[in-house]
Order: structure tokens, then sequence, then C-alpha cells
């Protein structure tokens, strides 16, 4: 249970100042306090109450989302599931005021606390943002200042909604503590310079910090460990419970949904299709849709997914040479411990190696330094026994692919679809003018993309879309390794489980090799031959996967293992599997 007492809002005080982007205080002209909210009862007005709500962006020809209903009481825990692209993050963005401009919004009731908001000024959203209703993007990336501390980000927030100065630095302290970061060590640092959890982890300490009415989370676990996960969701919900708090929380994850929610919205193309308690939703869905998204989530238990053309066993490569391998790999950026310490690791043609571990565990920049991305300190890499040192730049490029965890940092923001699968194929001389287009297409079709989307630049797709087309373009040189972190994280479970499938059907036929990184222990089961557990820069396991995810004794392990979500899949084994079939196309072990 959280301590809810961590959570508490001080008294303001009628100075306030903040800390710079050097961690030092300064003074600042004093804006109005807001006055600090009592705990909410369920006596109170709805925190939340839509009806009727329909929003189409600027020279859309339909409404992205139409006539959304939903309201939530104090204390309850709303989660949103559908696909990427179904409408989710446009509801989100409608509840919170946060539509770019031009927008038409339209709804018959939206209030928040009794408050009417269906024509609110954007003033009226800066007054309520904060104390009122807080939102977590799913794109951490994107949702903090590069040019400031965290300290100085959060001291931001805190200044704004009126607290004082004798109360910025320590609760900066406590919420940064709530969602598992040391405050000396993180507080002080850019966001470049955190993992894309911890930035995740930073996005909903600053969400909490003035204890809002409502919390509207898009995604917020996507990018966290199982144990970080499990520790922000549980920072969420000691603010449900303790508090009051409402929360929105938008996820693909079928898990947390059923374990933190209990209430569920099933959302398909803009429209709820389906809504009710969260465990008889789950329990017994009604509408195909569901059923096909309980299909299609992964499980612990699974096992290995199939290639598609084969209806045996996933045959291992683990006694073939080694394509891209790693021996006694050091790298120090200066703190109290190596990133990474004395890795060794073998990358087989046809074969897959995956690494889990906790947020700053070590995982992505062990991938940098294969990718040649980073250099070791100390250590051997070698591509086919040969030292990568010994290769030209261009030709690693092509040999070894990455795909990044961050879609929306890798991709160009100006270019279209079209222009970024068309890049690598021109840079490496892959194919004629004439033949691109059509390898373009392809490339979309593998990925689950419709050509309609060619013309469209990152911007205009959904986080999940944008990860597809960051696949895509690592596909298009047909390289020998590619190292993909996190490349399903944002993705709803129904293109995972295309994605995933794709991957594997792939490396049957080209051989290719893979290091793949996640936190979903469950995606590893299923795309894994062999996996790596890594803590604080070392290795603690390794070996087959089957072994290490059901028959391991490491503490570190289990706990990792012990905090995955979960729900009896009586539903999902009772299911069509045509269902499964339509959506996915995937068989498993």
């Amino acid at each position: 249970m959280i301590n809810t007492d961590l959570l508490a809002w001080p008294a303001a005080g009628a100075g306030t100042e903040v800390i710079d982007e050097a961690g030092l205080e300064t003074t600042e002209a004093q804006p109005t306090p807001i006055r600090a909210r009592s705990t909410l009862s369920p006596q109170d007005p709805e925190v939340l109450e839509v009806a009727g709500l329909s929003v189409t962006y600027p020279g859309a020809p339909t409404p992205a989302i139409a006539d959304i209903n939903l309201s939530l009481a104090p204390g309850d825990t709303l989660a949103i599931v559908g696909e990427s692209g179904s409408g989710k993050s446009t509801t989100a963005a409608a509840l919170t005021g946060l539509l770019p401009a031009g927008t038409k919004v339209h709804a018959h009731t939206h209030s928040h606390l009794g408050e009417d908001l269906t024509s609110a000024k954007p003033r009226t959203w800066q007054r309520i943002l904060g104390t009122g209703i807080a939102y977590v993007p799913q794109d951490a990336g994107a949702g903090l200042n590069p040019v400031r501390t965290i300290a100085s980000a959060l001291a931001e927030t805190l200044t704004v909604n009126g607290y004082a100065k004798p109360q910025i630095r320590p609760r900066i302290a406590e919420v940064l503590t709530a969602v598992g970061l040391d405050p000396q060590t993180h507080g002080r640092r850019y966001p470049h310079e955190l993992s894309g959890g911890q930035r995740q982890r930073v996005l909903i300490a600053n969400a909490i910090a003035a204890r809002p009415a409502l919390i509207i989370a898009d995604e917020p676990t996507s990018a966290l460990d199982a144990t970080v996960a499990k520790q922000v969701l549980d920072v969420l919900g000691g603010l449900v419970a303790g508090l009051q708090t409402a929360l929105v929380l938008i996820t693909h994850d079928l898990g947390v949904a059923k374990e933190r929610a209990a209430k569920l919205l099933v959302m398909q193309a803009g429209r709820i299709v389906e809504t009710g308690p969260t465990e008889a939703v789950l329990a017994d869905p009604q509408h195909a849709y569901t059923q096909s998204l309980l299909a299609a989530a992964p499980h612990l238990g699974w096992g290995r997914l199939r290639p598609s053309t084969d209806a045996g066993a996933t045959e291992t490569h683990t006694g073939a040479e080694a394509v891209l391998s790693g021996r006694a790999i050091v790298r120090n950026f200066g703190g109290d411990r190596p990133a990474v310490d004395g890795l060794d690791i073998n990358l087989r043609a046809g074969s897959t190696v995956g690494i889990v571990g906790e947020s700053g565990s070590g995982k992505t920049t062990s991938a940098r330094i294969l990718l040649g991305a980073d250099r070791a300190d100390s250590g051997v890499i070698a591509l086919h026994g040969k030292p990568v040192s010994d290769y030209r730049r261009k030709d690693l490029g092509r040999r070894i692919r990455y795909v990044h965890q961050d879609s929306s940092a890798a991709l160009d923001p100006h270019y279209t679809v079209e222009r970024i699968l068309t890049e690598p194929l021109r840079g490496h001389r892959i194919g004629t003018r004439a033949d691109r287009p059509g390898r373009v297409r392809e490339l979309l079709d593998a990925v689950a993309l419709d050509h309609s989307l060619l013309k469209r630049t990152p911007r205009e797709l959904s986080g999940g879309q944008r990860q597809r087309l960051a696949i895509a373009r690592a596909l298009a040189v047909d390289p020998e390794v590619i190292i993909l972190d996190e490349p399903v994280s944002a993705l709803d479970v129904g293109v995972q489980a295309q994605i995933l499938q794709l991957l594997v059907d792939l490396q049957d036929r080209l051989g290719v090799a893979y290091l793949f990184i996640s936190h979903d222990l469950a995606v590893i089961e299923q795309i894994a031959d062999e996996v790596i557990v890594m803590k604080d820069g070392l290795v603690v396991e390794s070996g087959p996967t089957a072994r290490v995810l059901h028959e391991s004794r490491d503490d570190y392990t289990r706990a990792l293992i012990d905090a995955v979500p979960c729900f009896d899949d009586s539903a999902v084994r009772t299911t069509s599997t045509i269902n499964t079939t339509e959506l996915t196309g995937a068989s498993h072990a």
C-alpha cells in the first residue's frame, strides 16, 4: 500500500521560488497561489462527466472520435484499451484541452467537478491543469524540456501550483522517491541523460506533484520493466485509494487493465464498442473486437512463436557460429559503477537473444555498443569473427540495423513516410528508382501500415504507427543483424502480435539474427531463444529462455517474473481461434 502521506499537499505560502537549470534557487515573480483542495469523497460532484464527445481534426473528412460517453466519480479508475489509432490518445487530449488549434470539438456534456468545460477557453484549461487535471503523455521524449534539469522542471510545476520556497525541495524529493528515482542523482540530470523508463517516471512524478483531482495517463508504463511499472502503478493507485483521485489509464496491456481498473472501455475506429466492469468484460467479452484483443494478448507460458510456414517447433541455433559477438564488454560513464560491466554475448544467424532488466540496467547501452554507436572502454566486438573496427562504417550500417525505443526521436519529422523508407534504399543503392516505390509498399504491408499513409509525416501518425514505420525502415536493407530496443512496447496487442510474427517469419526466411530488448517477459518468451537478465550493468543470469523464465532461482529474475500483470485467460482459451488468426496470423508452440 502506498503511503498517501507522501503525496499530501502542503499549505501554499505567500512567496514562492523555483530552482533554476543548475539546481540553484532563484527568485521569480509570484503567481497567485492555487488553493489546495481537500481530499475528495464519493459525495463530491463527478470528477469527470462526458456525453456525446466528438473530435474532428483540421482537414479530416470524418471525426477521429465520435459519441464518447464516460463518467468518473472520486476514487474511480477507468482503463481505455484499443488498437493504435483507435482514438484513445485523441480522447485523452480532448479531456485535457490539449488538442491542436483548429480542431473541432463538440460535446453535449463535458464537466470537471461540476464545472462546465464544453466551451472552455485556454485560460480555463491553464487554471485546471495541475491541481484539477494532470496529463501523463505517451511520448516521454516530447514530454520533458530538454534544456532544464529534472529538479528545475518539477520546481516550475510546483511553483505554478502554489508551493512556497521551503516546500519545493522536499516535495521534489518526495515525488521522485515515490516513482523510484534518487532525488540527488536524477534531480540534477537532463532528460537526455536518463533512460526511456526513467523519463517516463519523471513525467509521472510531475503529474502527481500537485495532487490533482484527475490523472489521465496515456500508456504510462509502456516503456517500463515489470518491477518499475508495478511501482509506478502502485503510486497512481495510492492516489486513487487514499486521496480519492480519479484515474483514466490508457493502456494496451490487458493485464494492467484488469489489475488496476474497475471500469473498462474498449475503443475501435474512434468509437466505444464495449464498456462495463473490467472483470465482467474480460471474463465474458461480447464484442468480436474485444475477443480478438484478448486472444492476441501475450501470456507467460505460451512459449516461442513458430514461423507461419512451419507446423513444427522453432529451431534454435545455439550451436551455430556467431554473426555478432561481444566479449568482456565494459562501459563506464564516470559514475559509481560501470553502465555495462563484463557483458558476454553471441548473436547467431536465425536466432534471437533477449535482454531484460530494470530501466537503467545497461540494456540500451549494450545495444548501442554492439551497433557501433557507442564505444566500449574494454572488451572485443566482432562481426563474423572480425573486429568491427576493421569494417567500413557504411558496410556496418547495412549489416547491423537498429530499431529505437523512441520512434518520435528516430524519425525525421519533416520527411514523409515514403521518403523515410526510400532513403535507406537510395543510400545503400538498393534497387532502381523505378523499383523502389514497389519495395516501399511491400514494407508497409509487412508492418500492417496502409498505403494511404505514404504522404504523411511522423507527426501525423499515432505512436504505434510510428514504431511500425521505424521497424519497416530497419528491414528495408535486408540486414544480417537487427538490434531492437523495445520495438513493440508502444503497440496494441493486435499489432504487437503481427510485428512479432513478422520478425519470426523474416528470421526463418532470411536467417537474420536479433538482439531483442524488452521489459515484457511474455514478449521475450515469444521471440527469444536465449535471454540475458541484467541489473546495474551486470549479467545476473543467462541461458535458454524457457529455463530462465520458468526455472530460475535467482531472486532478481524471480522479482521480475512475479511483477508481471496477469489474468485468468480462460476467456481467451474459449474464444474462437479464428479471431486470433484473423487479427495476428500467429501460432504458438
